[in-house]
């Protein structure tokens, strides 16, 4: 019997990744066609996927810019920068139903569903109340400033400032600051893997 010969496949897309790279370096345009020896205008269309480099041209890339060349030919995605801040406009906020309760949301999206940790702003008489997590799901808040009480099913304590509660959260679980001040934690989440 024949074989069918597989259907042909788009070559990589190096553009985001050439891009991300030169720019973690701090490389203009210019800069990296003298060092690599490519024209400007070549540079210019590969980043914007335009046209797709020889086996050579990509050589030339990857050792003006330091990296192997399958990090070129990695799948498009830019390479991650080596450190990224992210603004505090840019932080996503969540609100408790009474308004009074405040998570950012400090973790990255992609890792939501494993791990996630949040600042949480507790005003006096806020209540942050969670309905069961998967089974095996923990918390781990610690109290910054002020006091907050915890109650994790029928378990409840006080938790005070410098202190840390680590608590089963596959059962329905709050977070009440039942004094007069403002309390703020940080709030780590860990789920089963």
């Amino acid at each position: 019997m024949p074989r069918t010969p597989p259907a042909p496949q788009e070559p990589p897309k190096v553009g985001a990744t050439l891009a991300a790279l030169r720019q973690r370096r701090g490389l203009s345009l210019d800069e990296l066609s003298r060092q690599a020896g490519v024209s400007k205008s070549m540079l210019s269309q590969i980043e914007r996927n335009q046209a797709n480099p020889t086996v050579a041209v990509v050589w030339r890339l990857a050792t003006a810019l330091g990296v192997a060349v399958g990090e070129l030919l990695g799948d498009g995605r830019p390479a991650a920068p080596l450190l990224a801040t992210i603004a505090a406009h840019a932080t996503p906020t969540l609100t408790s139903p009474d308004g009074k309760c405040e998570l950012r949301i400090l973790g990255p999206i992609e890792l939501a569903g494993q791990f996630e940790w949040y600042t949480l702003t507790v005003q006096p008489g806020g209540t942050l109340a969670s309905q069961p997590h998967e089974p095996g799901s923990r918390e781990h808040l610690s109290v910054l400033a002020g006091a907050l009480e915890v109650a994790a099913g029928p378990e409840v304590a006080r938790v005070r400032h410098g202190e840390t509660a680590r608590y089963a959260v596959d059962v329905a679980h709050r977070i009440h600051n039942p004094g007069k001040t403002q309390a703020l934690a940080i709030l780590v989440v860990l789920h089963p893997t």
